[in-house]
């Protein structure tokens, strides 16, 4: 069927529904008339067959509001027009089949099979009543299948209306869950980045501001000069805090927004570590291979967050990162050396309340990487972590 005509059916319930009551009592009286044409010996009246006929199909209007009564309205008509002679054919028992039909639709399974039953037991009766002995198959067991058959059909369509509906239940509950799932994922993501952004360069303003208030009194023109780096670095927060609260903001994706940082900044990440007092020494080994954005952002985020530890915790202002690549793996490593206070992993860490570790391990994690902090066996802390370079084609697109 064509959605066109889909649409109009639709679109007409009540001619559809007529249309199909007149197209049922035309069946109808076709029973009466194959009746009339067969009992050439006993011939039977028309006109009964007929009111009955009508008195049955008209009371289908109803049958969706009040099954039961209809069921039982037409298996009158049905009974009465087999005790009038007529032959119970499934073209006269029509609208009670009709009937039995929409009462298996209905979800109380108990009320379907004892209406069928009953039903069933009534033609069953009267075929046994006005049908000779030897013709009991056509006339008492043929009509009672008619009316379990429709039952059963019913029954099934119900059965298969409630798998559709369960179905559709299910994948809307599916969606939900996946909807909430990237909105997890994407509010763990924007900690992430402020996170990263804000804890860095506040670790190393804050380095900053204390070396020189410790240098104030014995070095002021070295604190001066450091108190005039500070606005550089507060500066650089503030312009990465506006770019990432205005990524989140933005309805669409902007094509004027500035490019996600990556490994090309580390020089420039290595200054400003510099100008709290942070000696960085980067050494790369291999051939370094072309990333992706969302693997060049990860690495340059855990180095970041790394060396912000480092800012904040470690015990010597000095810390070497290495960069070795790999034909299939990119390795970072971030060490620092032990100084007058040792380094542990809870000291690293913000004393176990900070999410420095557990970011840059998540974002390792989720680049499908793996990842390791802890303290070194001559002293200090490293953090290392793998990460799968992506293929040839992959990193060109």
């Amino acid at each position: 069927m064509s959605a066109r005509w889909r649409n109009r059916i639709t679109d007409r319930p009540h001619t559809v529904e007529t249309l199909t009551m007149g197209l049922l009592l035309a069946f109808t009286l076709g029973g009466v008339i194959l009746t009339r044409a067969v009992a050439v010996e006993e011939p039977v009246e028309f006109w009964p067959g007929l009111a009955l006929s009508v008195l049955a199909c008209a009371a289908l209007l109803r049958r969706r509001s009040r099954p039961l009564l209809v069921l039982l309205v037409t298996t009158g008509c049905v009974i009465a027009e087999g005790f009038l002679g007529y032959l119970l054919t499934p073209l006269l028992m029509g609208p009670m089949l009709v009937a039995q039909y929409t009462v298996s639709l209905r979800p109380d399974r108990r009320t379907t099979w004892s209406s069928a039953l009953a039903a069933a037991a009534g033609i069953a009766c009267t075929g046994f009543v006005v049908t000779d002995a030897h013709e009991w198959i056509i006339g008492l067991v043929n009509p009672a299948a008619w009316v379990l058959m429709a039952a059963l059909f019913g029954s099934y369509v119900r059965v298969r209306r409630e798998y559709a509906m369960a179905r559709a239940e299910h994948a809307a509950q599916e969606r939900d869950e996946e909807a909430r799932r990237r909105v997890i994922h994407e509010r763990m993501r924007i900690a992430r980045e402020l996170h990263d952004v804000v804890a860095h360069h506040l670790a190393l303003a804050n380095a900053q501001a204390g070396t020189a208030a410790h240098l104030a009194r014995t070095h002021p023109d070295q604190a001066i000069v450091m108190i005039e780096k500070l606005p550089d670095v507060t500066a650089s927060a503030l312009r990465e805090l506006k770019a990432t609260v205005g990524l989140l903001r933005q309805e669409t994706d902007a094509k004027e927004l500035a490019p996600a940082p990556g490994l090309e900044q580390l020089p420039r990440l290595v200054e400003t570590c510099a100008s709290a007092g942070l000696d960085v020494t980067i050494t790369t080994e291999g051939r370094p291979h072309a990333l992706t954005p969302g693997l060049n952002l990860t690495a340059y985020r855990i180095v970041q967050e790394a060396l912000t530890n480092v800012t904040k915790h470690a015990a010597t202002p000095s810390a070497r990162v290495r960069l070795i690549y790999t034909p299939h793996y990119l390795t970072l490593t971030v060490t620092n050396d032990i100084g007058s206070r040792p380094t542990s992993a809870a000291d690293i860490h913000g004393r176990g309340r900070g999410f420095g570790l557990l970011g840059m391990r998540e974002r390792a994690l989720s680049a499908g990487g793996t990842f390791h902090a802890g303290p070194r066996p001559g002293g200090g802390f490293e953090v290392a972590c793998s990460l799968p370079l992506p293929r040839s084609e992959e990193s060109t697109s």
